[in-house]
């Protein structure tokens, strides 16, 4: 069949809207019509080359779509399903998917750099040309064929754009501050970026029931949307030394966990500065592979500090995703305030644009079959 499709044929260069062939799919996979697609700063990173991978590409990791149809083998999806189109590919047999950390899978962080299917074979084609497909997920297509292992059925009643975003920006912020801090009630927060990520972190924040949830930007409208998602102070780093008036907002003592949300080593830098005694940083923003941080190791020692990693929220994707879908539906993840602005497929490099700029509040997301 034919899909429109995002493609990147060049680092740093402008994405092509075309159409490409997709096959049918295999054992265990699936045909998606890919309703939502959000533009993440990852796709961004992606098309500007700060992560190297195989060109062509479909674009996409982060969206949401109904099965059209199901290949062999297949049992936990039907046709007219609606899914969440996860980015990770968990194989559930790796050390790491059977001691509960499946975002660590071993198998998929082998293959997801490889642009074809986990088999070496591909499902999107220009003419004869195979054409790579962002981690086994290229949702930035009007159709896409996944493994049914990466398709995470959904009620019925959750929006399409909600779903999206949830699939990569939510669970990760939320993830972070609850799977992978543990943030307990009481305690004190300080997320550095406020943009769909971060966002969703301090929602997380507010979940866990911190006692001071401090939000980080540089934008004055970002840190009134961190306001509405529930932080109890807002710092803008554009005009006053964000370590230091963290510091002020915490009688001197520092936060008892600290977010880095936008892949800036400077901003890690900070986060760590901003932290208590007995506290812990955490990197959740997505750095280039020649970013380094400078920490002094005694610090280490002397304060028992620490600082952590957090891939996809340290999520156990299909128990944690369905519980923040419930908190959504419940009215507690206020998450269509996130959602601040819809472009059609053949708008995406105007998406792009806006997100470099820095012009979109938190996040957007593309309409892949618009009326």
């Amino acid at each position: 069949m034919r899909t429109k499709s995002v493609v990147l044929y060049e680092f740093g260069q402008p994405v092509k809207v075309e159409e490409l062939e997709l096959a049918s799919p295999a054992h265990d996979e699936a045909l998606v019509r890919v309703m939502n697609a959000g533009v993440c700063h990852s796709d961004l990173h992606v098309r500007n080359g700060l992560f190297p991978m195989k060109l062509p590409r479909v674009l996409g990791h982060e969206g949401a779509g109904i099965v059209e149809e199901v290949g062999a083998g297949v049992k936990s999806i039907k046709p007219g399903d609606h899914v969440m189109l996860l980015w990770i590919t968990a194989c559930n047999k790796c050390y790491y998917c059977a001691t509960g950390r499946p975002a660590l899978c071993e198998e998929h962080a082998k293959n997801a750099r490889m642009g074809s299917m986990p088999d070496g074979t591909y499902r999107f084609f220009a003419g004869d040309r195979p054409i790579n497909q962002n981690a086994f997920n290229g949702c930035m297509s009007q159709f896409t064929v996944m493994k049914e292992g990466a398709l995470l059925p959904i009620s019925k009643d959750i929006p399409m754009p909600i779903a999206a975003i949830v699939d990569c920006a939510v669970m990760t912020g939320v993830g972070a501050v609850i799977k992978t801090a543990q943030v307990q009630e009481g305690s004190t927060v300080a997320i550095f970026g406020m943009g769909g990520v971060g966002l969703s972190g301090v929602m997380g924040a507010r979940l866990a029931n911190a006692y001071k949830i401090i939000g980080i930007d540089v934008k004055a409208d970002k840190l009134e949307m961190a306001r509405k998602a529930g932080a109890t102070d807002v710092v803008n780093a554009a005009e006053v030394d964000p370590v230091q008036a963290i510091k002020d907002l915490t009688g001197g003592r520092g936060v008892d966990s600290a977010f880095e949300m936008i892949g800036n080593a400077k901003v890690v830098e900070q986060a760590f500065e901003a932290t208590a005694r007995g506290g812990q940083t955490v990197i959740v923003g997505a750095a280039s592979n020649e970013a380094r941080i400078s920490l002094p190791p005694r610090i280490f020692q002397l304060q028992e500090r620490v600082v952590r990693g957090s891939l996809y929220g340290s999520a156990q994707l299909w128990s944690d995703i369905p519980r923040l879908l419930n908190l959504y539906r419940d009215g507690r993840l206020p998450l269509d305030m996130l959602i601040t602005r819809h472009y059609q497929i053949d708008d995406v490099n105007e998406a792009f644009r806006a997100l470099e700029a820095g012009e979109v509040a938190a996040r957007c997301v593309l309409d892949m079959h618009p009326n």
